[in-house]
């Protein structure tokens, strides 16, 4: 087990790399595995690339998962999930994946009311925005849509799921 302190470190480290990633790049899911990627050193470019879709609840459609829970759903079964090559599941992996599927998924529920990107959105703005509409992705912006707002789900999302990781 990590000493206690070397692991707060790795965790706001955490946060800042994912806070930081989607400030500047955009992409919260994407964001997400980067930042898991880097701190946990367990870069895989092909599962970056899973990403890209999952932003703003899909495609920024809004109605979907938030891209950050999906981000960290992600790098939780890149790490702990079942193998092609054990397709059937003997040893029961996939269960330990769901069950910490399900913390990633009560946190997001306790900290903002839902998993939606529309429910995240009302959260933390106090609204929720289409994105796909210039007018409102613009009010989204100005909010502090990438400055502020979404960064700190982002960065929420990887300490979250790098806690969930260290602790196994």
């Amino acid at each position: 087990m990590l000493e206690e302190k070397k692991k707060e470190e790795i965790l706001k480290k955490a946060y800042e790399v994912g806070f930081g990633y989607e400030r500047d790049y955009y992409g919260c899911c994407q964001c997400v595995i980067a930042a898991v990627q880097d701190v946990l050193d367990m870069r895989d470019d092909d599962v970056f690339k899973i990403g890209t879709g999952f932003a703003g609840g899909g495609g920024l459609m809004g109605n979907g998962t938030c891209g950050a829970l999906c981000g960290g759903i992600i790098m939780l079964g890149y790490k702990v999930g079942r193998e092609r090559n054990k397709f059937k599941d003997e040893e029961g992996i996939r269960y330990k994946t769901y069950e910490l599927v399900r913390k990633l998924y009560e946190k997001f529920l306790e900290e903002f009311g839902g998993i939606h990107c529309k429910d995240i959105q009302k959260k933390v703005f106090g609204r929720s925005y289409n994105l796909l509409n210039p007018k409102e992705y613009e009010e989204f912006e100005k909010a502090g849509g990438h400055s502020e707002k979404c960064p700190s789900v982002v960065g929420k999302a990887t300490r979250w799921t790098v806690e969930l990781l260290l602790d196994l």
